[in-house]
């Protein structure tokens, strides 16, 4: 599917989310990768196959200090 020059990560490489993105919606928060993944603001995705992946964003700053 990528065309890109270096080869960007397949949808089931653990860096998929390193892919350019080929269609961007920030108006609806979501992009589509080269890959066939669709990920979302939240950092949730949906892979090529319609597995989803829920939101995996780390923890807020102010949450670690406590």
């Amino acid at each position: 599917m990528c065309q890109h020059q270096t080869t960007c990560p397949s949808a089931d490489a653990v860096d998929r989310d390193a892919a350019r993105a080929v269609a961007t919606h920030p108006e609806q928060g979501w992009s589509l990768l080269c890959n066939g993944v669709i990920v979302f603001e939240d950092t949730g995705e949906i892979l090529p196959d319609g597995t989803m992946i829920e939101p995996h964003r780390g923890p807020a700053r102010h949450a670690l200090a406590a």
